[in-house]
């Protein structure tokens, strides 16, 4: 059956909803498939209509799901609704849970090293079922075949690559190709609630949908980043 997209400023947002998308991505483990896939908020969509080439990759995904509640309000005031909202935090423990009951293989790549050891760590402790294949930190020479070697030879079920956007998905793009199988996930600051040096919003905050509020509150160093959601608002009712 055809997937429904949802067009928001020109990134095409798969309308599903969570239980299915995390079905899905387990149906592509199973099968050894692989699926490149992109968690996109406000931040991320504004960055995509200012810089072709990270579009040109968001376009070339499998999979751009809605991960900002902004991303919803938007297909709504477009007439073109989104079923719900699919974080990748959320996303990020499906597949963590399905590869504990499956016994699927992990690689974790990015975070600063020390979240990336503790992060790995509380992995291995919550999800004894699972096998961690392999883990990195961030901080490496892209040009360095290490690491693609690494996910090569331990052909890990699932990447999460937490590097941040652009990056993230922008690593993902180039060295997918190399690899047989695999989903690959940006996962961005997820690693950090993993290794337990950030907390998610509490459930209140996420269904008045005002985690983005929580997170600024938390970290009052992302008030720049911030500044891409009144500019996604204003664009969004252009249209």
């Amino acid at each position: 059956m055809k997937k429904q997209h949802v067009n928001i400023l020109g990134i095409n947002f798969i309308n599903i909803r969570f239980e299915e998308m995390a079905e899905e991505l387990a149906a592509r483990v199973g099968n050894e498939q692989k699926a490149f896939v992109v968690t996109a908020n406000p931040e991320i969509v504004m960055y995509a209509d200012a810089h072709q080439r990270y579009k040109n990759i968001l376009d070339s995904a499998d999979y751009v799901v809605a991960d900002g509640t902004g991303i919803v309000l938007a297909s709504r005031l477009l007439n073109t609704p989104l079923k719900e909202r699919v974080t990748g935090f959320d996303l990020t423990l499906s597949l963590l849970q399905k590869a504990d009951q499956n016994n699927w293989s992990i690689y974790l790549l990015g975070g600063r090293p020390e979240v990336n050891a503790k992060a790995a760590e509380n992995i291995k402790l919550t999800y004894p079922g699972l096998k961690l294949a392999g883990n990195r930190h961030g901080f490496f020479d892209w040009k360095d075949p290490a690491v693609v070697d690494d996910i090569r030879e331990t052909k890990p079920d699932i990447v999460l690559v937490a590097l941040g956007f652009p990056k993230q998905e922008q690593w993902i793009s180039l060295y997918k190709d190399y690899f047989e199988k695999g989903i690959f996930i940006g996962v961005g600051g997820t690693i950090d609630i993993l290794a337990g040096k950030a907390k998610r919003a509490p459930i209140l905050w996420r269904k008045l949908n005002m985690e983005w509020l929580y997170r600024l509150l938390k970290q009052p160093s992302r008030w720049r980043r911030m500044l891409a959601l009144p500019r996604f608002v204003v664009k969004v009712m252009k249209k």
